[in-house]
């Protein structure tokens, strides 16, 4: 069996301990081998536990329903409210146990209310404590996992995430344009000097405006059009609505670039459709690519790396905030991301 495995039981058991030394303190404290037995001594017994029943349910309702419910989310009236329904529920049935289990000792009520309070006042303030201090550990683990994966990705994005391929292609296109006196040189030149000037500056930020990932990933594109040329049934539409909204910095290329890879050659009719809208903070991307199942194209080194990537990046940076759906059918490649952003 391993760690992992043994985690839940080591925790149950501890929390059992916890609670039995609990519920055993106050007997301990309370025993008097030379005091006198009082008629009702059994009565008080069965209702002390009865009572301290209570305090069970109530720690965990508040640390796993109450405090990330109400107070994480600042509905402090709400919390309050619904304490204090639990704890007159308690002295309901106290009060009722009382009756049933007490003969000799009449019932009184303020005094019911002030011998319940502290421990009710204390488990919510232990379980209060242990849940913020589990949510800042889980916080601050979440925080050492995504400096590690940036640093771990800068040099990943740098060598993986834009092919070597690629840009050799566009540098000898750029030689026969020079050759060739073509005026597609100075546009060529100054997409590739925008896109690397993203790749280098740009990509240091935890996000980046969404309009300025889109043009990064347009000025791929179409030095891609220039190197493919009409070899490849391309369509491209990217609109966004919403220009002040953020997006973690190429994040969409590796889907764009492996459709490029595995889309062009060693296909018949290669075709690749490209679509990006956004619309109520959401972000909708496609990519689609048509490939050969009975290709031997032999891979790249890096092929795979991107796409691992960025799904260890989705998982760290939007956590149940994001939705990405890969099939293969009918001889497409088709990426679905549907992605909740960020506002500035």
């Amino acid at each position: 069996m391993n760690n992992t495995s043994q985690i839940p039981w080591r925790k149950i058991l501890l929390h059992t301990a916890v609670w039995l030394v609990l519920f055993s303190l106050p007997y301990f404290l309370r025993y008097d081998p030379g005091r006198h037995k009082d008629a009702d001594d059994k009565g008080f017994f069965f209702l002390n536990t009865i009572t301290t029943l209570f305090w069970v349910p109530l720690y965990y309702l508040n640390a796993n329903v109450f405090t990330p419910r109400f107070i994480n989310r600042r509905r402090y009236g709400m919390y309050v409210l619904v304490v204090l329904g639990y704890y007159a529920f308690a002295l309901l049935v106290h009060s009722w146990a009382f009756s049933f289990l007490i003969r000799f000792h009449p019932f009184r009520f303020f005094n019911s209310v002030w011998f319940n309070l502290l421990p009710f006042v204390l488990t919510l303030a232990v379980s209060i404590a242990i849940r913020q201090a589990q949510d800042r550990a889980q916080s601050d683990k979440l925080l050492q996992e995504r400096n590690a994966e940036n640093l771990k990705s800068e040099l990943l994005f740098l060598r993986s995430q834009i092919s070597p391929h690629f840009m050799f292609n566009v540098l000898n296109n750029m030689l026969a344009m020079a050759r060739l006196k073509s005026d597609q040189l100075e546009p060529t030149i100054i997409k590739l000097s925008s896109l690397m000037r993203y790749i280098l500056y740009e990509s240091d930020e935890e996000v980046v405006l969404l309009k300025k990932e889109i043009d990064y990933l347009q000025s791929y594109i179409d030095l891609q059009r220039q190197r493919i040329g009409n070899k490849v049934a391309l369509k491209v539409r990217m609109e966004a609505e919403d220009e002040d909204v953020t997006i973690a910095p190429m994040l969409l290329i590796p889907f764009i670039e492996n459709a490029f890879k595995h889309g062009v050659s060693a296909v018949e009719d290669p075709a690749i459709e490209i679509e990006l809208f956004t619309g109520s903070n959401m972000l909708y991307f496609r990519v689609a690519n048509r490939f050969n199942k009975g290709s031997n194209e032999i891979k790249d080194k890096t092929s795979g790396i991107g796409l691992q990537n960025v799904k260890r990046r989705l998982n760290l940076l939007y956590a149940g905030r994001y939705s990405l759906l890969i099939n293969d059918t009918d001889n497409w490649f088709t990426v679905s991301l549907q992605l909740n952003m960020q506002r500035t």
